[in-house]
């Protein structure tokens, strides 16, 4: 591991927080804070922490000596000033000389030593921090040392790389306990640069932001050298299928049998040659079962994954009775775990969600599982972490973290669990929508308001570019995937890519589509058979390709087309246009015919009259124009008088697809047009 220190850079972190009243040793916390953040080797996900003793004025002009430490909620990687709370420093120290300290008085107290009441809740292990001397303190959960001190003769490991350099604390939750402990190691030989955490991490420290910084890379470096000794490879397995399905296939499978409750799950996938190794090895049911790495990992990843075997190509109704069992013997090996632990508390506890946060696939990968592509992707990103530290481990002798006793603590503490937020769900959280034609006009407008009602989006457009702007507009996660819908190969490729990200689909929205203009009897068979293309056989691909992944997951879904009000009540010379959008029309209720036994919804919206990339600018000048009409009286040319926007669509497509009793459902949304509404 090389240091990234730069005196240029860190003068720079200086001038810029100066004018901001921030001091030179926060501004340089900031800055060392966020080299350590942006290693994943080093913190994740708000794993570690940082702080600084340094001196501030209080709002009666006195200089205050506080401690200035991580705050909940901010991430090493990206790290503010305001991310490192500042606590009166005295008080603090005041602490040590309790016996005990319940975690609950610890935070009240915390808080109540805060230089600025609105500040974020500090780190549970601000008084580790405060006990110890030294002005700079640097914790991570660095991926090499967890790899030497999660074995049976971890502190022995550690002590051969690092001698006397470091003090060695044995596992003790975080809090009170920790932080005297810690304080007690140090004092007992005060030369020590840093202190090794048996099964938990490791904390560096100096009197300035660089020294404390560079004795983190050095001792991390010290371990990685360690771990390059003698290594020996994991034991590979036998007989995989020669033939591995198709991700696409097989993620849909995994997303619907995790389903629990009415309660969906999104995917985030990983693989890499080392990920490979690692799941495919003889004895992944051993190495992977044993815990976490690091406590910390445990509320976003659970203990252990669910180790699942090699879906093969051809036989995935095979894989997904394995996939099912494998499922239920998770949860029933965790309801066992959560009962003995709960006993063995008193019974206080209330037992959270039983299903996997990580699947391990021979032949394929890895999956983070979440309630959302966020949540997913930290999974994800904790689980990548957990085959490089535990292969380490394995390589130099066997991989043993702390036992499940004190893993149930961790994963049900009250402190830990406050990281997770207790923010209501989104409506349409957990759903994943695709919107077809979604880089500009009713499409765009529709992705954004699916993102708004917490739905992972997938804008398909046939400019790759405009797909990936509104993508960007909903923010998020969401994706843009280039698709040309009158390619049935196109859209194939489109829907997988989306299973491949998510896991799969919940919402189709086929929304692309383009306007002809000719008289029926004249227009050419080109112009007419292009429309159809586009207009009835785009959204017959589209929806087929939807309805392969619903039946996949088997969980439902949901069809949403747009018609037209042509479908209905058709213009003069619009024929080319009007009659594939009845053929549409009819295609939606096909649709929920053949499949309403299968829990799929299939409606459509009829609008009039919406700016967009078929009604444009010039279009509605030269049809108002045409009828003697104002621009304004021509868009508002209904019952109600008013013009209808994309907006407005779209909140008619939202709506769809939380009606769960609305199927073969044609839904107008055009002010009010007597001659196009429908029974």
């Amino acid at each position: 591991m090389k240091s990234l220190w730069s005196e240029t850079q860190a003068e720079s972190y200086v001038a810029k927080y100066a004018p901001q009243g921030v001091n030179r040793d926060l501004a340089l916390r900031v800055y060392t804070t966020r080299l350590l953040g942006g290693d994943p080797r080093l913190v994740l996900h708000g794993g570690g922490n940082t702080s600084c003793k340094t001196i501030v004025k209080d709002l009666l002009g006195d200089d205050v000596e506080v401690l200035c430490v991580k705050g909940s909620g901010w991430d090493m990687g990206d790290i503010e000033p305001a991310g490192l709370p500042a606590v009166r420093l005295a008080p603090l120290l005041k602490l040590r000389k309790l016996d005990t300290l319940s975690d609950e008085d610890m935070v009240d107290y915390q808080r109540g030593n805060l230089m600025n009441s609105s500040s974020p809740n500090p780190s549970v292990e601000t008084l580790l921090h405060g006990f110890l001397p030294h002005k700079f303190i640097d914790h991570t959960h660095s991926t090499a040392v967890l790899s030497l001190v999660d074995q049976p003769d971890g502190e022995a490991l550690a002590r051969e790389v690092y001698g006397r350099r470091m003090g060695y604390v044995p596992y003790i939750m975080p809090g009170f306990a920790l932080a005297k402990k810690a304080a007690e190691v140090f004092e007992q030989d005060p030369t020590v640069e840093g202190l090794i955490l048996v099964k938990h991490g490791i904390f560096t420290f100096g009197d300035d932001a660089k020294t404390a910084y560079e004795r983190m890379i050095e001792m991390v470096t010290l371990a990685e050298q360690r771990l390059e000794k003698g290594r020996k490879p994991l034991v590979p397995a036998q007989n995989l299928p020669k033939e591995i399905a198709p991700l696409a296939e097989a993620a849909p499978i995994l997303r619907g049998l995790l389903e629990g409750g009415g309660k969906r799950r999104i995917l985030d996938f990983r693989t890499s040659p080392a990920i490979l190794a690692y799941v495919n090895g003889a004895e992944v049911s051993r190495y992977s079962q044993q815990g976490v790495v690091t406590p910390d990992h445990t509320i976003r990843t659970k203990n252990w994954p669910v180790v699942l075997p090699a879906p093969e190509a051809g036989k995935l109704y095979l894989w997904a009775d394995s996939v099912r069992a494998a499922i239920e013997a998770f949860e029933a090996r965790y309801h066992a775990y959560f009962s003995r632990n709960n006993q063995r508390l008193g019974g206080t506890k209330t037992e959270l969600d039983p299903k996997p946060c990580v699947a391990l696939v021979a032949g394929l990968g890895l999956f983070g599982i979440g309630a959302s592509a966020k949540d997913a992707a930290i999974a994800a990103d904790i689980a990548v972490n957990t085959v490089e530290s535990i292969t380490d481990a394995e390589a130099i002798g066997r991989f043993e973290p702390v036992g499940e006793a004190d893993l149930f603590d961790l994963e049900y503490w009250s402190l830990e669990q406050a990281k997770l937020g207790k923010a209501a769900e989104k409506p349409l959280a957990r759903q994943v929508v695709v919107v077809t034609g979604g880089g500009s006009g009713i499409g765009a407008a529709t992705a954004k308001a699916f993102a708004r009602d917490g739905a992972e989006v997938a804008v398909l457009d046939r400019d790759s570019d405009a797909a990936a702007k509104a993508a960007k507009a909903c923010g998020g996660k969401a994706i843009g995937v280039a698709c040309d819908v009158t390619d049935s190969a196109s859209v194939r490729a489109a829907f997988d890519r989306v299973a491949e990200r998510f896991g799969g689909v919940d919402v189709v929205v086929s929304n692309a589509g383009a306007a002809w203009q000719g008289a029926v009897g004249e227009v050419d068979d080109a112009t007419l058979r292009a429309s159809f293309e586009l207009n009835f056989f785009g959204h017959q691909s589209v929806a087929q390709n939807a309805v392969r992944i619903f039946k996949a997951q088997d969980t439902g879904g949901v069809l949403l087309f747009n018609a037209s009000k042509q479908a209905v009540n058709p213009g003069k010379n619009f024929g080319p246009y009007g009659l594939p959008k009845a053929a549409t029309m009819f295609l939606m209720k096909q649709y929920a015919l053949d499949y309403g036994k299968d829990g799929i919804r299939s409606n459509a919206v009829n609008a009039d009259r919406i700016r967009s990339g078929l009604l444009t600018d010039e279009m509605i000048k030269s049809r108002s124009s045409a009828r003697g009409l104002s621009e304004a009286d021509y868009m508002g040319g209904n019952l109600l008088g008013r013009e209808v926007t994309a907006e407005d669509v779209a909140d008619a497509f939202v709506w769809l697809a939380k009606a769960g009793k609305v199927t073969a459902c044609t839904v107008t949304v055009d002010g009010g047009n007597i001659e196009a509404s429908l029974r």
